[in-house]
Formats: structure tokens, sequence, C-alpha cells
């Protein structure tokens, strides 16, 4: 499957400060790594379709995905507050109508990542269940 490395700056600089402030939309996502079961921190824009929240990994196969996968406890921290969550992966033929819903919301910080992998089977998305 595809997958679009961060540059440093974005994962170094970037997502840090993104994570502190909540700009853009930037929530953080709190899963446990595969390997060593510690807890790892990704920030995330979730959007909300038809009263279900979804993760949407827009970088592809990504080890966060593989890590929700392996263990689908997550929880999901912003400004209001942490929520802990049960990730479900949806199937491919039910991802456009949250990919469109989350490119909007998103915006343009995003459109480069569908160019590059415009198959909706490339963007593993995660329907989230309160736990």
């Amino acid at each position: 499957m595809a997958y679009l490395k961060p540059p440093w700056f974005t994962a170094k600089i970037f997502n840090p400060i993104a994570m502190a402030t909540g700009i853009s939309n930037v929530e953080t996502l709190t899963l446990t790594t595969r390997s060593t079961k510690k807890a790892q921190k990704i920030p995330v824009v979730t959007v909300e379709v038809d009263a279900v929240r979804y993760l949407v990994s827009t970088r592809g196969e990504s080890q966060w995905v593989k890590n929700v996968r392996a263990n689908p406890q997550v929880s999901i921290a912003t400004k209001a507050g942490t929520v802990d969550y049960v990730a479900a992966e949806t199937p491919v033929q039910d991802r456009p109508t949250i990919l469109d819903a989350y490119k909007v919301k998103a915006g343009k910080v995003v459109e480069g990542y569908f160019e590059k992998l415009p198959d909706p089977a490339d963007h593993p998305v995660f329907a989230l269940h309160p736990a």
C-alpha cells in the first residue's frame, strides 16, 4: 500500500506545535505502538459524517494506521478534553463520502496528498466509537 513520508520539518517541528496549539483543526490521537507498547501521539483532523466521527490517514499506510489496526483502543484530545474510542476500519467502498467531507474540513493542506494518492483505497479510514 502507498505511503507519503512527511518531511523532517513537518514531523519534528510543525506536528508538535500543531498538537500543542490545535491550529488548523488539529487534534491529538494517542495510540499504543505495536512493538514497544508505548503511547504515541499523532496530530490528526477528524471529521463527522452522519453522526459518526472518523479518523483519516491522508498519507496512506502509515505506522499509526498499522498501530491502530493492531490495537484499536485510541483517544482523541482536543482543547475541550480527551475521549477514548475503539477504532473500526471502514471498507474502501464506504470511504469516498467520508474523504470528501474530510477534504472540505482539512482544506488546501491535504490537496497534495489526494493528488499523489487519488485512490480511496490508499487512505485508511477508521470509524471512532466511544469506548
